[in-house]
Formats: structure tokens, sequence, C-alpha cells
């Protein structure tokens, strides 16, 4: 990985970190820790949007998610695991909208992402099936948020 590469890295991680910490409480579940978030693309910063790829706009949204193995005394964050990962959300008038999620996979940090429209004052009820890849049991996270395209 290259100098650029690692700055790119570390400046994700602590942008899909931050937002976080202020919008969701991590969930456990199983061994696991769940960090997740939903948020307009617009707050990325222009640098890291290019490099992932990710349009820039206050009418759309992503959400990011980690999966953590629980890793008691070695590391307090965990140590990052491989899942399969799927998902969808319903907004408030019931109509079901599936997400196609990317694996951005940093070495050591493994990320799932995906980006979606919105509408004005929108919110959606996400449901995020997660099946890790290191044997662990199947299981979900759910969560709502409403995004504000103004």
């Amino acid at each position: 990985m290259t100098i650029n590469q690692l700055q790119l890295a570390a400046g994700l991680l602590c942008v899909f970190f931050t937002l976080a910490v202020q919008a969701a409480t991590p969930v456990r579940v199983d061994g696991y820790t769940v960090h997740f978030n939903a948020f307009n693309t617009d707050t990325l910063q222009p640098s890291m949007a290019k490099a992932y790829a990710i349009v820039r706009s206050k009418n759309r949204a992503m959400f990011t998610l980690s999966v953590m193995k629980d890793n008691h005394g070695v590391s307090p964050i965990g140590k990052p695991v491989h899942a399969r990962v799927k998902a969808s959300a319903t907004n408030l008038a019931g109509q079901l909208r599936d997400f196609k999620v990317r694996k951005i996979d940093e070495g050591d940090a493994v990320y799932y992402i995906s980006v979606f429209h919105v509408s004005a004052e929108e919110t959606l009820a996400f449901d995020i099936q997660i099946a890790p890849e290191d044997g662990g049991k199947p299981f979900s996270v759910k969560f709502r948020q409403k995004f504000y395209t103004r």
C-alpha cells in the first residue's frame, strides 16, 4: 500500500468512525461489534469521495458499516471481519429498497458501503443482514435515519 493509499484509508476510517460516533451506538451481537452510520454524501471530503468514486450531493446518501470480532485484551476495537452483507430499507410509505453493498478492504480495515438517492426529509428504516465469513452465525442490525437535503 502506498503512502497516499494509507493516508486515504486513515482519513476514511476517521470520517466513518467520527460520523458513526456522532449518530449511532455500535451494536454488539454474539462476539461481534458492528459500527454503522448513514449520512448525506455532501459531507464527505472531496478527495475521499473521489478516491472511492462516490458522488457528493445533498440528494445522495450512503451507509457505512464495519464488522469487528471482539478481541479482548488485544485490541480495544477488535479485529476486522469479512462478511456477506445484504441491505434493504423501507421508507415511511412502506416502499422497500434493496441496496448494492460494496466492500472496501484496506488490509487492516474492512468497510461495507452503499450509496443511494434520498428525498427531502426522507426517513429510512434499514435492515442489514450480516453473515460473518469467520464461521460466526448470521445476524441483523436495524436502524432508522432521517435525511435532510436542503
